[in-house]
């Protein structure tokens, strides 16, 4: 069962483990809290390996039920396709409510061996998590490390030994007895985790007498919940990343993690985008080794996990960030046509007005975190280099003068 804080590279090892050399059949349980798969197969399968996700509800409470009946499930109708069946829950789940599926009854008790809790650790963040107080539930950060038999201390190049030493005692003042290994990237030998045995019910039920009892309270934060989002179109780069900017300036401590696969305008790429607002206020985006669209309908998938989410008012930003012009493909001319064609000899604003040659049309520059899908990439005389007005406005670019 892997387990682990939102961004901690639990879906990253996923990747990396159904690529690795360990000669298993792997069987793969992924809860998406939130009702919609927004990682489009980024975990990229063989055919040997079966992917089931669970949606709508935290597999610890909601959807641990769900759970039991998919494991079932899997034994009575694929048995014969996979050797173990890997977990991978959400951020925001106690590990404790879905460790005990496994002793609910005694069909559960014979048919799985529940071979390891694998918890993540994000090294440059989990210290925080871990001393966030939360009134009248439980923090899950601290409950994961707890019921933990062996800790991924990941991302151990972003911080420093000081760090990375006071994280390994704050870790072991929770759980003294799990097997800790540092990784980056999430790699991490595949004997570290499979196949370990390290599961011990009598340590579980020493820890936590009520393990057993199936009627035992678990407190979710009702407050805290996934909107997923699925919008057809393409996004105008710079529009989306002025939403996102305004969303973190108005809500950031609400939200915790944002992920999804978005069709940007003028690019057959499928960009990967995701956040971690809750701490660390990190948010990237770029391609990936995801198919192109080609002549696929673009959705843009995406779930937004916070506190007190307003769908509607995420889908109406989302919906203006949509670009709603044309931009021109090969061998078809824009039905908004420029001012200016390509050769076009005219003046660029550059802190002052110099002159410059049209290049190139609804130019998109190689990084879109700069948040630019320009109308013209423009060229300096005299080998004064490339620029770019950013809109067809006179403000930044306008015909030669008599």
């Amino acid at each position: 069962m892997l387990t682990g804080s939102l961004g901690s590279g639990k879906t990253t090892f996923l990747k990396y483990l159904l690529h690795a050399e360990h000669g298993l059949r792997l069987a793969i349980i992924e809860n998406k809290f939130g009702g919609l798969g927004v990682d489009d197969r980024p975990v990229h399968l063989q055919s040997t390996e079966t992917v089931i996700e669970m949606m709508n509800g935290c597999i610890c409470c909601t959807v641990r039920d769900d759970l039991i009946v998919a494991l079932k499930r899997l034994v009575k109708e694929r048995r014969h396709q996979f050797d173990a069946i890997i977990i991978e829950t959400t951020g925001l789940t106690d590990s404790a409510p879905v460790a005990q599926s496994f002793f609910m009854d005694d069909e559960m008790k014979k048919l799985f061996l529940l071979d390891a809790i694998v918890t993540f650790v994000d090294c440059q963040h989990s210290l925080q998590h871990l001393d966030k107080s939360k009134p009248e539930v439980e923090n899950e950060a601290v409950e994961q490390i707890a019921f933990a038999d062996v800790l991924i201390l990941n991302k151990t190049d972003l911080v420093s030994a000081d760090t990375l030493s006071a994280l390994k005692g704050r870790l072991r003042s929770i759980n003294a007895t799990a097997r800790m290994h540092e990784s980056t990237f999430s790699v991490v030998p595949t004997s570290a985790v499979l196949n370990v045995r390290a599961f011990n019910l009598d340590r579980t039920i020493e820890m936590d007498a009520a393990f057993l009892d199936a009627d035992q309270e678990h407190m979710c934060d009702n407050t805290v919940s996934s909107v997923g989002v699925c919008i057809e179109g393409e996004f105008d780069p710079e529009q989306f990343k002025n939403w996102i900017d305004e969303l973190l300036a108005t809500r950031g401590e609400d939200i915790f993690r944002c992920k999804g696969i978005l069709s940007i305008c003028g690019s057959e790429e499928r960009y990967v985008f995701q956040g971690v607002f809750l701490t660390n206020m990190l948010l990237t985006m770029g391609g990936g080794d995801l198919p192109k669209w080609g002549g696929e309908k673009r959705l843009n998938k995406m779930c937004f996990t916070g506190r007190n989410l307003d769908k509607k008012a995420i889908i109406d930003g989302l919906s203006k960030c949509l670009f709603n012009g044309e931009y021109p493909k090969p061998g078809v001319p824009p039905k908004t046509t420029l001012r200016f064609p390509v050769g076009a000899k005219v003046q660029v604003n550059l802190s002052g007005w110099v002159h410059g040659t049209i290049v190139a049309q609804w130019y998109r520059e190689p990084l879109w975190e700069t948040g630019k899908f320009v109308s013209y990439q423009i060229e300096l005389p005299d080998g004064g280099g490339m620029v770019w007005a950013p809109k067809d406005t006179h403000k930044f670019v306008r015909s030669i003068k008599s």
